[in-house]
C-alpha cells in the first residue's frame, strides 16, 4: 500500500487500541494490541508519518533507532538482589530499567500525556546479541523485565533485505503477533503531501514532467545509486534557503541530496532553465498585470516542457500569495480571540485589578506557556509554532503601546486595541486583494497564451490540489476558475462514462 493508506491504517489502529469502555478499561487489552510493523524502502516517509499521527491524534511520541543501541541500553544492566524463598535467602539477578522504557515514562512526566506511540525504527537490523530482545519486545511488549506502559502503542519500521545487508528475517511466531504493513513509493500520494507543505515549485514541476525520477534505487558497478522522497524534500528546503541568501544550487549541490548521477544532472539542468524562464517571462510582472504581447507569442511557440514550466511559475506565484493570505487569516482569527479575552477583562471585573498592559502581558504569558507545553509534547508543526510566537510578539507590542499611552482600563484601552487590531485586519484585506489580482492576471495570461487548452486544465487542476488555493477560492468568487473547473469536471465525467461503456462492451 502507499504511505497515505499506511498512515490511515496506523491512525485507525491508534483509535481502536485506545478506545475504552464505560469503566475506563481498554476495549482491546494490551496483550491483544498487536504491534504495527511497517516494512518499506528507505526514504519514503515511514518515520515522518509517525510525527504527523502523534500530532493529529494528540498523543505523545517516543522514537528510537534501535541499531544505535546495545543490549545493555535496551534491556537494562544486571545487578544482584537478595530475595526470600521459603525462608531462605537467595541471590538473584535483576535488571535496571531499559533506557527505552525509561524514556517513555520521562515523556509522560514532561508532557502530561499518558498515552502515546513507541516507535522503533530499523527493528530488523539489530545486532545478534539484541535480536532475541527485539523478538520478545514484539511478542510480549517488554524490554527485559520491564513492560511498556498501558496506553502506549508499539509501531516498528524496517527496510526489506534488498536495501540493507544487516536485515534479519523474523520467524513465523513473531510475524503472527504483529500487523504487517508493506509500503510502496507512490508519486501521486507524495505529490499531494508535497503541495500541502509548499515543496519548491521547481521540484514539483520537474517531477510532474518526469515522475519516474521521483524514486529510483539502482545497483551499478560503482555501487548503489538512488533518489528518494526524503532526498527531494531535504533538497527543497535547501533550495529555498539558497534563494534567500542569494546562492545558486548547481549539480554539485543537488547530487548531495539525490545520489543518482543521471537524475541529479537532469534536475540541475532543469533548475537552471526554470530560473531562466522566470527571468525571461517576467513572471512577477505578469502577475501584477504588466504582461508583454511578445512574451505571449514566444510562449505559444515554445516546447511543451517550457510551457509547463511557465504554468508552474505562474502557479507558484499565485500559491505563494494564497499561502500568505491564509496564514494572515488564521493569525487574525487567533488574535481576535485574544482581543475578545482582553475586552472581557478590560470592561468587567478582574480579580487582580490589573492595568490594561498587565492584562495583555497575562494573555501573552498564557500563550507562551501553551506553546512550550505543546512543543514539549511535539504537538506543533513548524508553521503552528511560528504562529504562536508571532501571537506572543504581537501581544507584547500591544501591551507596550498600552503602557506608553497609559489607559488603565475601560473604553480608552479598548479603543487603542481596536486601532492596533485594525492594522492586522487591513493587512489581511490587502493580502486577499493581492491574491485576487494575481489569480485574475494569471488567467489573463493563460487565456492569451493557451486558451482552453491542456495547459489551462493543468493550471486549474493544480489550483484544486492546493489547500491554500482551495481555501482562498471558497471566499473569492472567480468566474473563470468556476467556468474552467466546471468544464474540467464535465470532461472527467465523460471519460468515466466512456470507460464504463467500454467495460460493458
Amino acid at each position: 500500500m502507499n504511505i497515505k493508506r499506511a498512515k490511515q491504517e496506523i491512525k485507525d489502529a491508534v483509535k481502536a487500541y485506545l478506545l475504552k469502555d464505560a469503566y475506563g478499561v481498554y476495549e482491546i487489552p494490551a496483550i491483544r494490541q498487536r504491534p504495527l510493523l511497517l516494512l518499506g524502502a528507505p526514504g519514503i516517509g515511514k518515520t515522518q508519518i509517525m510525527e504527523q499521527i502523534a500530532r493529529e491524534c494528540g498523543i505523545a511520541l517516543v522514537s528510537y533507532t534501535i541499531t544505535h543501541h546495545t543490549r545493555q541500553s535496551a534491556m537494562g544492566l544486571p545487578f544482584i538482589l537478595e530475595k526470600d524463598f521459603g525462608g531462605e535467602k537467595k541471590a538473584v539477578t535483576e535488571y535496571t530499567m531499559s533506557e527505552i522504557i525509561a524514556s517513555v515514562y520521562e515523556k509522560m512526566e514532561k508532557t502530561g500525556l499518558k498515552e502515546g506511540i513507541l516507535f522503533i525504527d530499523e527493528i530488523n537490523c539489530v545486532s545478534e546479541t539484541l535480536a532475541p530482545a527485539m523478538l520478545q519486545f514484539l511478542q510480549c511488549k517488554t524490554f527485559g523485565t520491564h513492560q511498556v506502559p498501558e496506553g502506549w502503542i508499539i509501531v516498528a519500521a524496517g527496510n526489506p533485505p534488498e536495501y540493507n545487508k544487516s536485515v534479519r528475517e523474523f520467524d513465523v511466531v513473531t510475524m503472527d503477533r504483529v500487523r504487517n504493513i508493506e509500503v510502496e513509493p507512490d508519486f501521486e500520494v507524495w505529490r499531494e503531501y508535497a503541495v500541502s507543505v509548499g515543496m519548491h515549485p521547481a521540484i514539483l514541476s520537474y517531477l510532474n514532467i518526469r515522475p519516474a525520477h521521483f524514486y529510483q534505487m539502482e545497483n551499478t558497478v560503482d555501487g548503489r545509486r538512488f533518489a528518494t522522497p526524503r532526498g527531494w524534500e531535504d533538497l527543497s528546503r535547501m533550495l529555498e534557503v539558497c534563494e534567500r541568501i542569494g546562492k545558486t544550487a548547481d549539480k554539485e549541490v543537488v547530487v548531495q541530496y539525490l545520489q543518482h548521477e543521471r537524475i541529479a544532472g537532469g534536475f540541475a539542468n532543469y533548475l537552471e532553465l526554470y530560473g531562466k524562464y522566470q527571468r525571461d517571462y517576467q513572471i512577477e510582472e505578469i502577475l501584477k498585470g504588466n504582461m508583454q504581447v511578445g512574451m505571449v507569442k514566444k510562449l505559444s511557440h515554445a516546447s511543451f516542457d517550457e510551457r509547463l514550466s511557465v504554468v508552474s511559475l505562474l502557479l507558484s506565484g499565485c500559491k505563494g500569495s494564497f499561502r500568505e493570505e491564509q496564514l494572515q487569516k488564521r493569525f487574525v482569527e487567533k488574535l481576535f480571540g485574544k482581543m475578545k479575552e482582553a475586552r472581557g477583562m478590560l470592561t468587567g471585573e478582574n480579580e487582580k485589578n490589573l492595568f490594561s498592559w498587565e492584562i495583555l502581558e497575562l494573555l501573552r504569558k498564557e500563550n507562551e506557556d501553551l506553546r512550550k507545553r505543546q512543543k514539549e509534547a511535539e504537538l506543533l508543526t513548524r508553521e503552528q509554532e511560528r504562529e504562536m510566537l508571532r501571537l506572543s510578539d504581537t501581544l507584547a507590542f500591544y501591551g507596550m503601546e498600552l503602557k506608553k499611552q497609559a489607559p488603565a482600563a475601560g473604553e480608552a484601552a479598548l479603543e487603542l486595541l481596536r486601532k492596533l487590531f485594525a492594522k492586522e485586519r487591513s493587512a489581511y484585506d490587502e493580502g486577499k486583494a493581492k491574491s485576487a489580482c494575481y489569480l485574475e492576471h494569471a488567467f489573463d495570461f493563460m487565456e492569451l497564451a493557451f486558451g482552453a487548452s491542456q495547459e489551462m486544465a493543468i493550471f486549474v487542476t493544480e489550483l484544486n490540489s492546493d489547500p491554500a488555493a482551495v481555501a482562498f477560492l471558497e471566499d473569492y468568487a472567480c468566474e473563470r476558475y468556476d467556468r474552467y473547473n466546471q468544464s474540467l469536471l464535465f470532461e472527467q465525467e465523460d471519460r468515466e462514462i466512456l470507460g464504463q461503456i467500454e467495460e460493458l462492451d
